[in-house]
């Protein structure tokens, strides 16, 4: 807060008052630049000094549904959220899902299920005994293939989301990923393709092993591009590989269109985004004329 002293002094003299004796008066006054009260701020309603006062929650689901209501509750001051929702074009704007169908399992279905092994866990008592000693092991293949069918596809969405692949290469729409893709450079595998790990371009220069789960008969078309890479137009982009009519989960079976492209970052531009996107063929297609020289 800005703050001034104005100091004002009279002097008179005796002679110009005609007395031999006089007073000398001085004045000061202060200026205050007002501003606007702060408003409240988070948790001054709790006291500190006496927290066996404060209402206990009980139960998680009270205390969820209440940071969820204080979360999208308006607040006086600047807050992160609103200056990535101010600086997304497409922030309140309404999208088109392009993706395949989604069928959510039953939630119902789900929490019985879910009950159902947590009792029998209790029941086990080899479990109960591993568990107590340390010795058990989580099997985390398992873990992750209950993880793809119930939130995977949508903790995908919203890491897409975030790294705005859907607002660069599908303006104004979305799409859940259903199919997972194994994706994994080098003979050993080291180079494993994940959702935004760092790769550099040594580890990605040969051709990856990619395969993924698909029904017989069905037929894809594998993507590699970088939204990030153009050396001469911001909006466009390069098509690093292209690979059509892929039976199944076969993709060394397909159609290659543009053969495999290395990353080719320019330096000084940091880290750019690469993007496998997998689309499903309604029937074969005929890409005679879509496909590229081999540049090698």
């Amino acid at each position: 807060m800005a703050l001034r002293t104005a100091c004002a002094v009279a002097l008179r003299t005796g002679t110009d008052l005609g007395v031999n004796n006089a007073r000398t008066f001085v004045t000061t006054a202060f200026l205050c630049k007002r501003v606007p009260p702060l408003g409240p701020m988070p948790n001054e309603e709790f006291d500190m000094k006496n927290l066996q006062s404060v209402e206990r929650y009980r139960s998680y689901n009270r205390y969820f549904r209440q940071a969820e209501e204080m979360k999208n509750k308006p607040a006086w001051w600047k807050t992160y959220r609103g200056y990535v929702e101010k600086a997304d074009p497409e922030h309140g704007a309404v999208r088109v899902d392009i993706g395949l169908p989604y069928y959510r399992p039953c939630r119902l279905k789900e929490v019985r299920e879910r009950r159902q092994v947590m009792k029998a866990n209790k029941e086990n008592a080899d479990l109960e005994r591993a568990c107590r000693l340390r010795t058990f092991k989580i099997p985390l293949d398992v873990v992750q293939e209950v993880w793809k069918k119930n939130c995977g596809p949508l903790h995908i969405k919203k890491l897409a989301d975030h790294y705005g692949v859907f607002r660069d290469l599908f303006p104004m729409a979305y799409f859940l990923p259903q199919v997972s893709l194994h994706i994994c450079y080098g003979q050993d595998n080291s180079g494993t393709v994940h959702f935004g790990n760092r790769l550099t371009p040594t580890e990605a220069a040969s051709v990856p092993q990619i395969s993924f789960d698909a029904e017989d008969g069905s037929l894809w078309t594998l993507l590699l591009t970088c939204p990030d890479e153009h050396l001469l137009e911001n909006e466009a982009e390069y098509v690093h590989w292209l690979v059509g009519n892929i039976p199944g989960g076969a993709v060394q079976s397909g159609e290659e269109l543009c053969h495999y492209l290395p990353p080719f970052p320019a330096k000084g531009t940091g880290f750019h985004r690469y993007v496998y996107v997998l689309f499903k063929q309604e029937g074969p297609i005929n890409f005679q004329e879509d496909v590229r020289p081999s540049p090698w």
